[in-house]
C-alpha cells in the first residue's frame, strides 16, 4: 500500500470517530512511524509502505482513536522550539504558555533573577526561561515524583547548567529562599467541571495537575500567599489561569498587597495569564 492510501484510511477512521484534526493526525503519525517529517511524506505519496510499517501505523491510529493525545503518544511536545519529553504524569504545554514564557524574557532580558517554577511538570516553563536568562538560575517544584523525573530528563536533555534544579516537593516546603520571580500554572479547574473536559483532556492528562477544588482556585490562592512570602520587594508573580478566573484572582492579588501590572491574552483574546508585583 502507499503513503496516500494509508493515509486516506487513517484520516477517515478519525473522522469517523468526530476527530477533528482528522487530516494532520494522521498525517503526523505516518511521519512518525516512517521517521520523516511530515512534508517528505506528502511530497511522496506513491512510496510503497511495507506491512511492518502499516501495522505500526494502524496501531497509532488505534490509540488515537481513543481520543489519546498525539503528544503522549509520541511522548514528546513542542514548546518554545525546543521538543520537550511529556507522558500522562505531566500536563501537555500549550501555546498559551509560551505567550507567558515570551512576556517574562522580555521584562527579565540581560539580568540576573531567581525563579521559583511551583508546579512545574515537565519542566518547559523554567527550563525556557533558563535558556534566555543565561545568568539566572531557577528551582522547580511538584508534588509528583513521576512529573520530576520528565522534568529533570529535559534538563539534561537541555541544559547542562548548574542553576537550574527540580525537587519533589509541596509548596508549603519552600523555607529560607527569596525569588525575585515566581511562575506558575497551577491546577485551576473547578472540580464539578472536570468531567465537561474534551475527552482527551479528561481521560489522559493528570487530574491532579488540572483539579483546581471546589471553585477552581485553591493552588491559585495558596501559590499567591506563598509567593507574598518569598518573593523579593519588587519581586514579580506570573499566574496562568482560566479566562473567566481573572477577575477575582485580581482582587485577591490587590488584597494581598500586589499591584497587577499586566494581562496576557491569548490567540483568541483570552486573558489567560496576570502578572502582578509585589509592593
Amino acid at each position: 500500500m502507499n503513503r496516500f492510501d494509508l493515509l486516506n484510511i487513517g484520516s477517515s477512521k478519525l473522522k469517523k470517530k468526530n476527530i477533528s484534526s482528522y487530516n494532520l493526525d494522521s498525517e503526523l503519525l505516518l511521519s512518525k512511524v516512517l521517521n520523516k517529517s511530515r512534508e517528505e511524506v506528502l511530497v511522496s505519496p506513491d512510496k510503497i509502505v511495507d506491512s511492518k510499517n502499516i501495522s505500526k501505523f494502524n496501531n497509532l491510529i488505534k490509540r488515537r482513536l481513543m481520543n489519546e493525545p498525539i503528544a503522549y503518544i509520541f511522548k514528546e511536545k513542542e514548546f518554545w522550539s525546543k521538543k520537550f519529553k511529556v507522558d500522562r504524569n505531566t500536563l501537555i504545554p500549550r501555546p498559551e504558555t509560551e505567550l507567558m514564557v515570551e512576556k517574562l524574557v522580555g521584562i527579565f532580558k540581560c539580568k540576573n533573577i531567581s525563579i521559583l517554577d511551583i508546579g512545574t511538570g515537565c519542566g518547559c516553563i523554567l527550563i525556557s526561561l533558563l535558556l534566555e536568562l543565561k545568568h539566572s538560575r531557577g528551582v522547580g517544584i511538584d508534588i509528583s515524583g513521576k512529573a520530576i523525573s520528565i522534568a529533570r530528563k529535559n534538563l539534561k536533555k537541555f541544559s547542562k547548567k548548574k542553576n537550574l534544579k527540580f525537587y519533589v516537593r509541596k509548596i508549603n516546603q519552600i523555607f529560607n529562599q527569596k525569588f525575585d520571580l515566581v511562575v506558575s500554572n497551577p491546577p485551576y479547574i473547578s472540580r464539578i467541571y472536570l468531567r465537561n473536559l474534551q475527552q482527551d483532556v479528561r481521560d489522559y492528562e493528570p487530574k491532579i495537575a488540572l483539579d483546581g477544588g471546589n471553585d477552581g482556585l485553591d493552588l491559585v490562592k495558596k501559590v499567591i500567599y506563598k509567593a507574598k512570602e518569598i518573593l523579593k520587594v519588587d519581586g514579580l508573580l506570573a499566574l496562568e489561569l482560566d479566562n473567566k478566573q481573572y477577575l477575582k484572582v485580581s482582587k485577591i492579588l490587590i488584597k494581598e498587597k500586589f499591584i497587577v501590572k499586566d494581562y496576557i491574552k491569548d490567540y483568541r483574546d483570552n486573558i489567560r495569564c496576570i502578572i502582578a508585583k509585589l509592593t
